[in-house]
Formats: C-alpha cells, sequence, structure tokens
C-alpha cells in the first residue's frame, strides 16, 4: 500500500538517494555471489524462473546497448512481465562494466558472462535477511508507488 505525501516523494530521485541503492544493490551482489545466489544470462535467468519463481528475490536486466536488439527487447519485455506477475522486483542497471566486475566478468572456462539478465536468489540454507536487499527491495516498492515500474540505478565506477 502507498500512502505517500509530496513531502515523502519530493527526494526521492535525489543523487544521494540513488548512490545509496546502488552500493546497497553491489553489497547485495557481492555477498550473493560466494553463496551461488546469482543467475547470470537470459536464457539462464528464463530458466531458473520457470523453475523456482519463489526463489527468486531480486531480478536485474541491463539497459546498455540493448535497443539495438530486438530479440533481446522481447526477451526483456517477457521477463519483466513475468517478474510483475510473481511479485518479484525489477531493477535496470546501467554501467554494465562495473556489474562485470562486481560478479567477476567470466565464467569458469574463461568466457565472458552474459550479463544482460541477472537473478537474485534466496539461499537454500536459510531465509536471507540482509539489510542492503531489503533497501534495494524498499527502492523497488517506492517506484512503484510512483509509478515507476522498472527503476534504473547507475552503478558508479570505483
Amino acid at each position: 500500500m502507498c500512502n505517500m505525501t509530496f513531502e515523502d516523494t519530493s527526494g526521492d530521485n535525489s543523487t544521494e538517494r540513488m548512490e545509496s541503492v546502488a552500493k546497497a544493490l553491489e553489497e547485495v551482489l557481492s555477498s550473493a555471489l560466494p553463496q551461488g545466489c546469482i543467475t547470470v544470462g537470459v536464457y539462464e535467468a528464463a530458466k531458473a524462473l520457470n523453475a523456482d519463481p519463489d526463489n527468486v528475490v531480486l531480478c536485474l536486466l541491463a539497459t546498455d546497448d540493448e535497443e539495438e536488439d530486438v530479440a533481446l527487447q522481447i526477451h526483456f519485455t517477457l521477463i519483466q512481465a513475468f517478474c510483475c506477475e510473481n511479485d518479484i522486483n525489477i531493477l535496470r542497471v546501467s554501467n554494465m562494466r562495473r556489474l562485470a566486475e562486481i560478479l567477476g566478468g567470466v565464467m569458469p572456462g574463461g568466457e565472458p558472462m552474459d550479463l544482460h539478465c541477472v537473478l537474485v536468489t534466496n539461499p537454500q540454507s536459510s531465509l536471507w535477511q540482509d539489510p542492503a536487499l531489503s533497501k534495494v527491495n524498499r527502492f523497488c516498492r517506492d517506484s512503484r508507488c510512483l509509478d515507476q515500474w522498472v527503476p534504473v540505478i547507475n552503478l558508479p565506477d570505483r
């Protein structure tokens, strides 16, 4: 439920808040990676979403260079629809170079990762209560209250 007033929302898209959410997103990815809770790649993400959507806590979609690839746009549209239907938060992420740095950038065989779609899943061992994930999820929820259904976050260079 969204009961926000103008005063509550006036600073929501401030640079400071966006940087804070970007930092929280980096923390989420950095803590999920060693736990094996990251799925990368459009096709791998689609398979994971189909197999166990209740286990997915966040979906990241690339904003860089996707306009050129019509097939990728169709996949993004389908993934977004599926995530909305299953109450999975979605973020569009710019700065794929930084995302590659956070996630390691290459698959075990030395092949570059397909970072167009990244899923964060719950670890099987327990319910994951991560304050950084809560912050990202709150940002997504607040954005939806402002009719911004798929907010965009820029990962700053380090």
